[in-house]
């Protein structure tokens, strides 16, 4: 298929306005990566930056009550801000199906998925979109996503996709639980002994997931799938597939670690409001997405 695009403006006219996203831009079967998409080379992930990845505390938390998993979880929170955790308690098959529906939606006809952009949503508890904020970035992110926000079953049922609603649905309700133990065992450390009904309802109110799809790229090296950023949020809970490409901020100057995809776990990140929360005692960290062939899913606990 021939890229019906010659200049920038066809090229966001394409993918954003007319909703076809990266993926679409992909499927014309184009060789380059268009102008609109070409980072800065500031903005590029250098690979003389990185660090060895055995430094990310990987946290077997079987036990959640176990005096030594609490200081594991607590001491990763304060020095990384990153963590993985498994024997979380989430069955593998739950997450294997969620990366496998999520997969499923992002490869229907560009026509069905269009009925979720934001025009044409039933719903503002869906939404498509493209890159993070393409109509004020000066360059856009190689990166499709699909945004659930949880309210109810009963609104996730008539509104989230029929191809994906199912797994998603089991996916939060698993999570919900992994996300209440941490904020736990996080705020316990902080001297909050026991989180009431009335905190709980603040502190776990309408989780939003993620799909993020990013597509082939024909020179990853030129653009981003994420650009660096931390996340506005108490926790993240964003589960990779095994291609990984997930970077953090490195403990010396400029440098990048890339947290390996292990089957099975889930990747914790301390966000921007636990950290004012606590003081600073826990670290809100820079992390970013690099352009490949792989799909993400994260669930942002607001």
């Amino acid at each position: 298929i021939a890229l019906p695009i010659s200049s920038s403006s066809d090229v966001i006219d394409f993918v954003v306005h007319k909703g076809n996203g990266v993926k679409g831009l992909v499927d014309t079967g184009l060789e380059t990566v268009p102008e609109p998409y070409i980072q800065p080379l500031e903005e590029r992930l250098d690979p003389t930056k990185f660090q060895p990845e055995n430094s990310i505390p990987i946290i077997d938390v079987s036990n959640w009550d176990d005096p030594k998993v609490v200081n594991s979880i607590c001491d990763a929170a304060s020095k990384w801000g990153f963590f993985q955790i498994v024997n979380h308690g989430v069955p593998l098959e739950v997450l294997e199906n969620l990366k496998n529906a999520a997969h499923s939606f992002f490869q229907l006809p560009s026509e069905e998925k269009k009925k979720y952009l934001k025009e044409n949503s039933p719903s503002e508890a869906v939404c498509l979109g493209t890159s993070f904020s393409p109509q004020v970035e000066k360059v856009l992110e190689w990166k499709d996503f699909l945004r659930l926000s949880w309210v109810s079953e009963d609104q996730a049922s008539a509104y989230w996709p029929p191809v994906c609603k199912e797994q998603v649905l089991e996916y939060v309700k698993k999570v919900e639980l992994v996300t209440k133990r941490l904020l736990e065992v996080l705020l316990k450390r902080l001297g909050v002994e026991e989180i009431d009904k009335t905190t709980e309802i603040k502190l776990m109110a309408s989780p939003i997931l993620s799909l993020n799809y990013y597509p082939c790229c024909p020179s990853p090296e030129l653009t981003v799938g994420v650009g660096r950023h931390s996340d506005i949020s108490i926790i993240t809970i964003l589960l990779q597939d095994e291609t990984g490409g997930l970077y953090m901020r490195g403990t010396s100057e400029d440098s990048w670690i890339h947290v390996l995809p292990v089957t099975g776990a889930l990747v914790i990140n301390i966000g921007d409001v636990l950290q004012i929360m606590s003081n600073d005692k826990y670290k809100s960290i820079e992390h970013r997405a690099i352009a490949q062939a792989r799909i993400e899913f994260q669930s942002h606990i607001l």
